[in-house]
C-alpha cells in the first residue's frame, strides 16, 4: 500500500527535527507502525482479592442485590449491585463461576491463595507448590521487554505458607517477592535516571554479578560433596541464583535504552495503604504504565492477603466504616451479606478503574485493553469454601476472546483448564498446566 501524504514515519520525524526524544503516538503514524509491527503485544494481568465474596442464599433479603455472581448464565445475565460498575465493559468481559483447583478443595479457603495461579499442592507437611501461570507466560511473551514480569501486593515480600503476600511462584514452586511501595516501584522500574545514576547502577550491577559468580562457583564445588537430598536443595538454590544472574544481565542490556515517556501527573506516588482507594488505584496506574511503556507484559497484583493478615484487612474499615475484611467474611448477623456485598462492590469499582485506564490508553493497534488479558477474582466462593472461585476475565479482543457472558462450570472442570486456554491465547503453545484435563475454548470466538 502506498504511503499517504499524511502518513508520518516516526523515524523520519525524529531525524528531521534533530532530537532524540520519543514523540507521543500519533494516529498518522499508524500505517508505518502496523507495517513494521509483528502485531499487537500480548499482555496479561492477574488481580487477586482475598476471603471470598458475598453469596447470600436465595431466602436471604440480600440475594437479589448483593450476590456476587449474576443470577442467570449466558449473554442475558444482569449484574447485581456488587458488579454494576462493570456494566460499561459488559461486552469486554466474561464472568466465570464453578471453577477451582482440585488440590485446593480440601484446604480451607484462606490457605488456597497460595495456589490461585499455580494449581499446586500445599497440603501436608511438605510445601509442594508449583510454577504460576504468570511465570509460564512471562517466559514467552516478555522475551523482548525490559523486565520479565512485575509482581505487586499490599504488603510486599512473600508472606508465609498459606498466608502468602505474592501470587507468583518460580519453576521450583518458590515464592517470588512482591513490591508494595508505589514510589519505590516507580523509581526502580520506570525512572531511567541521569548520567550519574547510570554510572552508579552499572557499578552495583558489576558488584552483583561478581557476588553471584563467586557464590555459584563455590556452590558447584560443594555440590560434589553432598548427598542426594542436599543436592536437590542446592539445585533449587542454584536455580534462584541463575534467576538473579539473568535479571542482572537483562538490566545491563537495557541500561542504555531510553525509557518511553508517559504522563504521570495524575498518579500520587506518595499514597499509603491508609487511603485504600487511592492506594489501590495508584497500583492499578502502575500496571497500566508498565503496559503503556512496554517494560513488561505480565503483572500480578495481590490487593490484600488472606485471613485478616496485613494492611488490606483494614481497607473496608477505612473506606466504608465496616469490620475488617476477614471479619466481614465470617459475620452471620442481620445485614451481614449486604455489608460484605458493599465491600465487594468497592473492590469491583477499583477493578473497573483498571479497565477504564487500560481502555483509554492506546498504541498503534488501538486500546491496550484489547491486547491485555486480565483476570480478577478470589480463591474461594465464601468464607472457607475453596470452590466456585469468583472470576472475571476481561480484555483480550485482539487475542480472540469472546465476551458478554456469564459462564458457569462444575467441579469436573479444573481452573487449570482455563489457564491452558489463556496461555494459548497469549501465544504460549502448551496442552497442559498443573493438573489440567484439557482446555476451555468457550472463552474464544469460534
Amino acid at each position: 500500500m502506498a504511503q499517504k501524504s499524511w502518513h508520518l514515519n516516526r523515524r523520519s520525524i525524529l531525524k528531521g527535527i534533530g532530537v532524540s526524544c520519543m514523540l507521543p503516538y500519533l494516529e498518522c503514524m499508524a500505517a508505518d507502525a502496523k507495517k513494521n509491527s509483528k502485531g499487537p503485544a500480548k499482555r496479561a494481568a492477574f488481580i487477586y482479592t482475598p476471603n471470598g465474596v458475598s453469596l447470600p442464599p436465595k431466602k436471604n433479603p440480600a440475594y437479589n442485590d448483593w450476590h456476587w455472581f449474576p443470577h442467570q448464565t449466558g449473554d442475558n445475565f444482569k449484574f447485581t449491585k456488587t458488579l454494576e460498575s462493570l456494566e460499561p465493559f459488559r461486552q469486554k468481559l466474561t464472568v466465570i463461576g464453578g471453577l477451582s483447583h482440585p488440590k485446593s478443595r480440601t484446604l480451607l479457603g484462606h490457605a488456597a491463595g497460595d495456589t490461585w495461579l499455580t494449581g499446586g499442592d500445599i497440603g501436608g507437611s511438605v510445601y509442594k507448590n508449583s510454577v504460576s501461570i504468570d511465570q509460564v507466560a512471562a517466559r514467552e511473551i516478555c522475551k523482548d521487554t525490559r523486565h520479565p514480569f512485575l509482581n505487586f501486593s499490599c504488603d510486599g515480600g512473600v508472606g508465609y505458607k498459606s498466608r502468602v503476600s505474592t501470587l507468583s511462584f518460580n519453576a521450583n514452586g518458590k515464592a517470588i517477592p512482591t513490591e508494595s511501595n508505589p514510589r519505590a516501584i516507580f523509581e526502580r522500574f520506570f525512572s531511567s535516571g541521569d548520567k550519574a545514576s547510570l554510572v552508579e547502577q552499572r557499578k552495583r550491577l558489576k558488584e552483583g554479578r561478581k557476588v553471584v559468580d563467586i557464590v555459584m562457583g563455590d556452590a558447584y564445588r560443594l555440590n560434589k560433596q553432598l548427598g542426594k537430598n542436599d543436592q536437590l536443595k542446592l539445585d533449587e538454590y542454584l536455580t534462584s541464583l541463575s534467576e538473579v544472574e539473568e535479571r542482572i544481565k537483562r538490566t545491563e542490556e537495557w541500561l542504555n535504552v531510553p525509557m518511553k515517556k508517559v504522563t504521570t501527573e495524575h498518579i500520587n506516588f506518595s499514597v499509603k495503604q491508609s487511603a485504600p482507594q487511592d492506594y489501590i488505584r495508584t497500583m492499578m496506574d502502575l500496571i497500566v504504565m508498565a503496559f503503556e511503556t512496554d517494560i513488561t507484559r505480565t503483572v500480578t497484583y495481590m490487593v490484600a492477603r488472606e485471613d485478616g493478615m496485613g494492611h488490606g484487612d483494614k481497607f473496608p474499615t477505612i473506606a466504608l466504616k465496616l469490620k475488617g475484611h476477614h471479619g466481614i467474611s465470617h459475620d452471620k448477623s442481620t445485614g451481614s451479606y449486604e455489608r460484605w456485598g458493599r465491600y465487594d462492590q468497592f473492590l469491583a469499582q477499583q477493578y473497573t478503574y483498571l479497565l477504564e485506564r487500560l481502555n483509554k490508553v492506546t498504541d498503534e493497534h488501538g486500546s491496550i485493553l484489547d491486547s491485555t488479558m486480565t483476570m480478577y477474582g478470589s480463591c474461594c466462593s465464601n468464607t472457607h469454601n475453596a470452590r466456585n472461585y469468583p472470576l472475571i476475565l476481561a480484555g483480550g479482543k485482539n487475542m480472540g476472546l469472546k465476551h458478554g457472558r456469564y459462564l458457569k462450570y462444575d467441579d469436573k472442570t479444573p481452573l487449570s483448564n482455563l489457564y491452558v486456554s489463556m496461555l494459548n491465547g497469549l501465544g504460549v503453545k502448551t496442552d497442559t498446566f498443573a493438573d489440567s484435563t484439557g482446555k476451555i475454548d468457550d472463552i474464544f470466538e469460534a
